[in-house]
């Protein structure tokens, strides 16, 4: 079996590149489906052509009949009636009149007749099915009757032999044939060279481009140049060029983004041995009773968490292999009481967390990353709030809707910028504040489609801003 695959395999691959491609297949096919209309053609023209020519005997025949009616007695000579059947291409006429006068034509041995066809009132199936049975046959005598051609009443009937016939219809079918093969191979070539032009070497540039590009997608004589057709080609074509450029700007930065976060991840190490260590004189200037050191060392701390954060953030985010999710059973209302008291809310209860989740929302999620996505909402409001000016609240919410648990997670901040509404979910550009990253917000979105959920800005203005979390399922 295998044997046989690869020398299929090598069949194809001895074949001509031109036999292999579109365009022959194409050429084949225009071809086949030509020829296949011709035969569709032919068989009601080869029944036509029965037709006309057996009328045509009928007709030839009566003209054969006028020369009785010049002589007295209905009687012409041997040789004259012979040349009249001979002209007629018939054996015998036989002419019935309403007044059952008989005029006939014969010769005279009367031949005997293999079969009766009758073209007064015949329908097109039968005719079809004679010219057949013609083709056939082939070597009958045959007898017809029709009528008159001046539509006069009565019959005439012509013994015709129907190799004469027969070998008309041959003709005819064999010229058939070949005008079929020349319009075929006409129209096929015309076709052929028409998709050749119009689709055939276009999308043979594509996919020269595309095959140049994966193997170097870094290099710009790679990408595919632009198009001016308005058909479909040129829109793909012009859509493919976007796409490289878009997939070549995304590969460079990524391999800047790898770069750096190989950088920052061997940083990282000894910054946050160095955060640690800030860390620790600050926790201990909190005990000097000096009232500027207690001023300050305050902020002095934040600042420290903050860097930490950032670092922890950073590393987390540069990974990029976050764990499929883990789904567990859990009550919503545990989890937010859980991240209230690690969020780092100030002592003073300049802000004050809010948990309106009822006891019957139980999710079935993974809570450890819940957890993340909700901790970092919470870092985000507790910073655009800012204790140090005014008082704030962080209020969560949920419910069960139609599609799954509805989480609104809402502060009384002064809201977010438009800049950073734009690149909202966006790593290092969404950020609303200075010096900040965008990355807790970007982590959430993405732990959260994890899920299959999602998280989108409901709102944000001088009276607040308010996430909505969906997560899909129904009541546990």
């Amino acid at each position: 079996m295998m044997e046989k695959v690869r020398n299929v395999g090598k069949s194809r691959r001895t074949l001509p590149r031109w036999l292999r491609g579109l365009s022959a297949r194409l050429l084949v096919l225009t071809a086949v489906f030509v020829m296949l209309s011709e035969v569709l053609i032919y068989v009601p023209s080869i029944a036509r052509f029965r037709l006309t020519f057996l009328e045509n005997r009928i007709a030839d025949a009566h003209l054969a009949s006028l020369a009785l009616k010049a002589t007295p007695d209905n009687v012409v000579s041997k040789s004259l009636m012979l040349e009249l059947l001979s002209n007629a291409m018939v054996r015998g006429i036989v002419l019935k009149r309403r007044e059952a006068r008989t005029m006939m034509l014969m010769e005279e041995v009367p031949p005997t007749v293999d079969f009766t066809y009758d073209l007064r009132g015949a329908d097109a199936m039968q005719l079809i099915a004679d010219a057949f049975t013609t083709l056939a046959e082939g070597g009958r005598t045959l007898r017809v009757v029709g009528s008159f051609p001046d539509q006069s009443e009565g019959s005439l009937d012509v013994i015709v032999d129907e190799a004469l016939l027969h070998k008309a219809m041959i003709d005819y079918s064999t010229n058939i044939v070949k005008l079929s093969l020349v319009i075929s191979l006409l129209t096929a070539g015309l076709v052929f060279l028409s998709l050749r032009l119009l689709m055939v070497l276009p999308m043979r540039r594509i996919t020269a481009s595309m095959v140049a590009f994966r193997k170097a997608p870094e290099n710009a004589n790679a990408v595919i140049s632009d198009s001016t057709r308005g058909d479909e080609i040129g829109t793909a074509q012009r859509e493919l060029r976007h796409m490289q450029d878009g997939l070549r700007t995304a590969l460079t930065q990524k391999g800047h983004l790898t770069a750096l976060g190989v950088a920052v991840s061997k940083i990282n190490h000894d910054l946050r041995n160095i955060l640690a260590t800030a860390q620790l004189v600050s926790d201990r200037l909190g005990d000097v009773e000096d009232p500027t050191v207690r001023q300050i060392a305050p902020r002095l701390m934040q600042s420290i968490d903050r860097a930490i954060d950032l670092c922890s953030q950073s590393l987390s985010f540069g990974r990029a292999d976050e764990a499929a999710p883990k789904p567990t059973t859990f009550p919503l209302r545990t989890l937010v009481d859980d991240m209230a008291s690690a969020a780092g809310l100030p002592d003073d209860g300049s802000i004050q967390l809010h948990n309106r989740v009822g006891d019957e929302i139980i999710l079935d999620a993974d809570r450890e990353q819940i957890f993340r996505v909700l901790m970092n909402l919470a870092r985000n409001s507790i910073q655009a709030l800012d204790p140090g000016t005014k008082p704030g609240e962080i209020s969560v919410t949920a419910n069960w809707g139609a599609a799954g648990a509805i989480i609104e997670f809402s502060d009384s901040g002064p809201g977010l910028p438009a800049r950073a509404r734009e690149h909202l979910f966006e790593a290092f550009t969404g950020s609303a504040r200075a010096g900040g990253t965008g990355l807790g917000l970007t982590i959430a979105k993405e732990l959260t489609q994890a899920h299959g959920g999602n998280l989108t800005l409901v709102s944000s203005d001088d009276r607040g801003t308010v996430f909505r979390i969906d997560l899909p399922g129904g009541p546990v």
